[in-house]
């Protein structure tokens, strides 16, 4: 079915509620899986400033270990951590598809209001539109 897969994540419990249907899908196909995480920056005034999330180190360990186990369970699994330097991390997501010739991404949803993106997120909502594949959303209720 699917020969590589993204999971697409933030570091967000939201995000990591997509994370068993990537699995599935990829131990049903026997498909590479690669983690993508993008850091998103502070910006203002044309200037970029330090990651959005104080806790980006963390969010990074802890998404090496995650692929550490899916490596001892038997994925074909790594890691890609991206910087975000434009606003854009739907287009950095996009762009390690490309590269990494992936033919689904696997996306949480943040669980916002209609204004703050649809009940999708604004970086799931810009990938629904942009992405060089299918992107599966996974919606925050009714997955553990």
């Amino acid at each position: 079915m699917f020969q590589s897969i993204i999971w697409a994540t933030d570091g967000s419990e939201d995000a990591s509620k997509a994370l068993p249907l990537a699995k599935e899908l990829a131990r049903e196909g026997g498909a590479k899986l690669t983690v993508v995480h993008v850091i998103e920056h502070v910006e203002g005034a044309g200037a970029v400033g330090p990651p959005v999330r104080t806790d980006e180190s963390d969010v990074q360990a802890d998404l090496k270990r995650v692929t550490t186990e899916l490596s001892q369970q038997g994925f074909n699994a790594s890691l890609v951590i991206r910087p975000e330097l434009s606003s854009r991390p739907a287009n950095e997501i996009a762009d390690v598809a490309r590269e990494t010739g992936a033919d689904l991404i696997v996306a949480g949803t943040r669980g916002h209001t209609a204004l703050g993106g649809f009940w999708v997120g604004s970086v799931t909502d810009r990938l629904l539109h942009i992405s060089p594949c299918p992107v599966l959303v996974v919606p925050t209720r009714g997955r553990s």
